[in-house]
């Protein structure tokens, strides 16, 4: 069959046919338009509209469920461990959430995350005025947290900025109760508990939603136009401390000792009265008891007493008496005395040597004569 005849040889050489089918222009408006509103069931006369219809419903269920599911997995949020979620429902507060994973509607609430345990600090300084119109540098630091964040957020437009301004008013407050000479010496534990007190006090009344936890003065001291003055007057107070100290401790060590000694000088003193008063108390008895024996024979017992004082005097004495009256010489020798040389002489002899001429002489001389003989060597 040539391939131009008709019955469909379509052999063309040149391939002219295929290439006007193939040939792409410009799309045709009207066609669009028509596939678009055949596609959306607004072509009545095609046959595939209500397959098209069907195709429609399931692809926007299947989007509005997608949308749905993504908008509630968009809702989960999780708060940290030391932290707080403020909630608000169309910019008006809600409730706050603890930590822990938490979900709240998209586009409807939002959550505001506040950390209540971190501790946060500020410092405030400046030259104040005290009690007796003195001028005084006076630098602290303030240590807070956020206790209730609903407050922090809503009810203070800058809360740190409130916050400094209530604490320069407060410790204004306080420096202006107290003297200089109070403030550089002894007053500094003071005035951070003081100035601790009045911020609490100011933080509540104006509903900040902080807490301070501290209050650390980090100095007070002069200007420096005339701190070397006052640092002469710090140097003589802490040197009068130095020395009170001193004098106390000099005192408590020496006081004791003192009532020691006294008390010791008391003791001793009443042992001695009592022991005194003991013996005085039995002379008294042992003259109690001579009284019936003198009634009976005062002479003899004079005698007696006398002879009995003689005899303790001659005991304590190491004199040798002689009697002269008489013909014969009579010596009266103390006996302990002379026991108490022989004594001497036992241990003497036991550690010095004798020799032969005193031991023959002693050994051939009789005793009543050697006894003779140490009686003229003492007179």
């Amino acid at each position: 069959m040539a391939w131009n005849e008709p019955g469909g040889n379509d052999q063309d050489p040149w391939n002219t046919n295929k290439k006007r089918k193939n040939t792409q222009g410009p799309p045709d408006l009207d066609e669009m338009l028509r596939k678009v509103s055949g596609f959306f069931g607004g072509s009545k006369n095609n046959g595939s509209n209500g397959e098209n219809s069907r195709n429609i419903k399931y692809v926007t269920i299947s989007v509005i469920v997608i949308a749905i599911l993504l908008w509630f997995a968009s809702g989960f949020y999780q708060i940290k461990e030391a932290e707080q979620g403020v909630v608000t429902r169309f910019g008006k507060f809600d409730k706050i959430v603890n930590p822990g994973l938490n979900w709240k509607p998209t586009f409807i609430d939002s959550v505001t995350k506040v950390n209540t345990q971190q501790i946060r600090s500020l410092r405030s300084s400046g030259q104040m005025l005290t009690k007796d119109e003195n001028m005084v540098d006076v630098s602290l630091n303030v240590q807070y947290r956020i206790s209730n964040p609903e407050e922090y957020l809503y009810n203070v437009t800058s809360p740190e900025t409130s916050l400094e301004q209530a604490t320069d008013a407060a410790l204004r407050s306080v420096i202006g109760d107290m003297s200089m000479e109070n403030i550089i010496t002894s007053g500094l534990q003071e005035i951070g508990v003081k100035t601790e007190d009045e911020l609490n006090k100011i933080i509540k009344n104006y509903n900040m939603g902080l807490t301070v936890v501290d209050v650390n003065l980090q100095k007070a001291r002069p200007p420096e136009q005339v701190k070397q003055a006052f640092d002469d007057a710090i140097s003589a107070r802490e040197d009068k401390v130095r020395y009170t100290r001193e004098a106390e401790r000099y005192r408590n060590d020496v006081v004791p000792k003192a009532k020691g000694e006294a008390a010791k000088i008391e003791k001793e003193a009443e042992g001695y009265a009592e022991t005194k008063v003991s013996i005085a108390k039995g002379e008294v008895d042992k003259l109690t008891q001579l009284l019936p024996e003198f009634q009976a024979d005062p002479a003899l017992t004079k005698e007696r007493l006398y002879l009995d004082a003689m005899e303790k005097v001659y005991q304590n004495t190491s004199k040798v008496l002689v009697d002269n009256k008489g013909s014969n010489n009579l010596l009266y020798l103390p006996i302990d005395k002379i026991m108490n040389q022989a004594q001497n002489k036992t241990d003497n002899s036991a550690v010095q040597p004798v020799s032969d001429n005193q031991k023959n002489s002693e050994i051939g001389t009789p005793p009543s004569l050697r006894n003779n003989t140490n009686r003229q060597g003492r007179n």
